[in-house]
């Protein structure tokens, strides 16, 4: 039976992984176990911070329609009620996108939740 030797699958994994690591500095660089732990933390914070960033997006539309309808003499809360009781399926970022970019179908929004 032949010998079986797996240089080829481990350089390729090995060069797999130092790629991946492409640009870090110095020893995570070069050296493969280094590399390796750097990776494993970086995948893990890529993770986190994919929650992360639609947490952060949300918190931006919340203030933004704090802001839009503070202006027009409502508060938040007051606003995301009217609209719940109102039936109005818009969400968020949507309202946010119209109060910003469109102020006159944002107050279109407003008036259809005040008359009801």
């Amino acid at each position: 039976m032949p010998r079986v030797i797996g240089a080829v699958a481990s350089h390729r994994r090995r060069k797999k992984t130092l790629d991946q690591a492409k640009g870090f500095t110095s020893a995570r660089r070069t050296q493969l176990r280094k590399a390796k732990e750097t990776l494993m933390r970086a995948k893990r914070y890529r993770t986190i911070d994919r929650k992360l960033i639609k947490r952060n997006y949300r918190a931006l539309w919340i203030v933004r329609l704090n802001a839009a309808s503070r202006s027009r003499g409502l508060k938040y809360s007051t606003l995301i009620n009217a609209l719940r009781k109102g039936d109005v399926q818009i969400n968020r970022q949507q309202l946010s996108e119209l109060a910003v970019n469109d102020p006159q179908a944002f107050d279109a929004v407003l008036a259809q939740v005040s008359a009801n």
